[in-house]
């Protein structure tokens, strides 16, 4: 039986018939031959008695129960980062409560992949001083998360971008903290698209330099360093940069907007790892069936089946990740309440409201188009409550 809905589309209000499409079938024990994290998101408690704009309050059964899907799909969890609304809305201490419960969780699931965002978010920007403000505030979240036994995610300061100088500075920074880590980290370079308090980032806001400048810290120590995510939204960039990575250290994609091709790699490069980027994305929170699906599919050497699951989700991750980009957790979770992965859409700092009407119409299709809608009723039946909720 034919679905069909009325969307306030590009042309107005619209008459949109699904397309009826056979869910994604991940392996039922998936294997890649790339390393995948999704940047998981947070599911609010909508019934808490807070003031949403102010305090954060988390169902964490929901929560942790989406992480475990996540698991069982075959991608690790990046815990307590952006897309989790880290500094939008999601403090330090409910994140360290976030890291305990997932690596708890991990536990219980053999080869759950964990790593955790280790930031400076407890030092109000304009309350930092001077670089050793920031090394002290790393130095405090690095001690958490190492005694719950976290993998780090080494991710951008916001009082770093403010305080410093020059590249000197950040590799200052970045020198101390690398020398305590108990493990080689992932290095998280996020651009101010994301998050506009990042801008001039490793010391500059030109990005060659930029980049020159984390080339720098990282060659300097390569034992300490898993990979380094970037999110610049600039493939031509990330490219360039992983075939200057040293040996054992990881290009981890953080571009939403380019990662099927980036994630396939291009073959070119001195190392293995020269050649393709691994992945640490948001957008695979909303897309985690189709991922797991491909990257199946890559491992198992059908390089054409995996670009055919993989490049129909990238219209919606362009979508969901448009311009203002620090806005697109409310797409992810907006996908998660469309396919019944949490009862509600109201979100942590009540960003359920950072999008219009007519961008939830224009992912609901996308969604379709790619096949991402796991009950299309469901769906279906979500997205004309939403209609209702504004009138239509």
């Amino acid at each position: 039986m034919s679905l069909s809905i009325t969307l306030p589309l590009s042309q107005g209000l619209s008459r949109y018939e699904l397309r009826a499409a056979a869910p994604f079938e991940p392996p039922a024990t998936p294997r890649f031959n790339r390393i995948a994290y999704s940047a998981a998101h947070v599911v609010s408690d909508p019934l808490a008695d807070v003031d949403p704009w102010l305090q954060c309050s988390v169902d964490w059964d929901a929560t942790i129960a989406y992480r475990q899907r996540l698991w069982a799909l075959g991608l690790g969890v990046a815990e307590a980062m952006d897309t989790a609304q880290r500094g939008m809305g999601l403090d330090w201490p409910t994140s360290l409560a976030l890291i305990r419960r997932s690596l708890e969780a991990a536990r219980d699931v053999p080869g759950a992949l964990v790593a955790s965002g280790c930031g400076t978010d407890q030092l109000a920007p304009e309350a930092a001083r001077n670089v050793d403000d920031v090394i002290r505030a790393y130095e405090e979240q690095m001690e958490a998360i190492e005694a719950l036994g976290g993998r780090l995610i080494v991710m951008a300061s916001r009082a770093l971008a403010r305080v410093a100088r020059g590249p000197a500075d950040y590799e200052r920074v970045y020198e101390r903290v690398l020398g305590q880590a108990r493990q080689p980290v992932i290095l998280h370079w996020l651009g101010d698209m994301f998050d506009p308090a990042l801008k001039g980032y490793w010391g500059s806001e030109n990005l060659d330099a930029a980049m020159e400048a984390a080339l720098g810290v990282i060659t300097a120590h390569p034992g300490k360093v898993d990979g380094i995510k970037i999110s610049l939204l600039d493939k031509g960039r990330e490219i360039a940069m992983r075939r200057r990575l040293p040996a054992g250290v990881r290009m981890y994609t953080g571009d939403d907007f380019n990662y099927a091709e980036l994630i396939a790699g291009d073959g070119q490069g001195e190392l293995p790892t020269h050649r393709h980027s691994d992945a640490l994305l948001g957008i695979f929170d909303a897309i985690a069936p189709a991922a797991s699906a491909a990257l199946g599919e890559l491992a198992a050497g059908n390089r054409d089946r995996f670009n055919q699951i993989l490049q129909p989700t990238v219209p919606l991750s362009r979508h969901i990740f448009a311009a203002p980009t620090r806005f697109y957790k409310t797409g992810i979770v907006f996908m998660a309440w469309l396919n019944g992965h949490q009862d509600h859409f109201t979100m942590v700092g009540g960003q359920q409201s950072a999008r219009s009407l007519a961008h939830f119409a224009e992912l609901f299709r996308l969604a379709d188009a790619a096949g991402l809608l796991e009950k299309p009723e469901l769906a279906v039946h979500r997205m004309r409550t939403l209609l209702a909720l504004h009138g239509l």
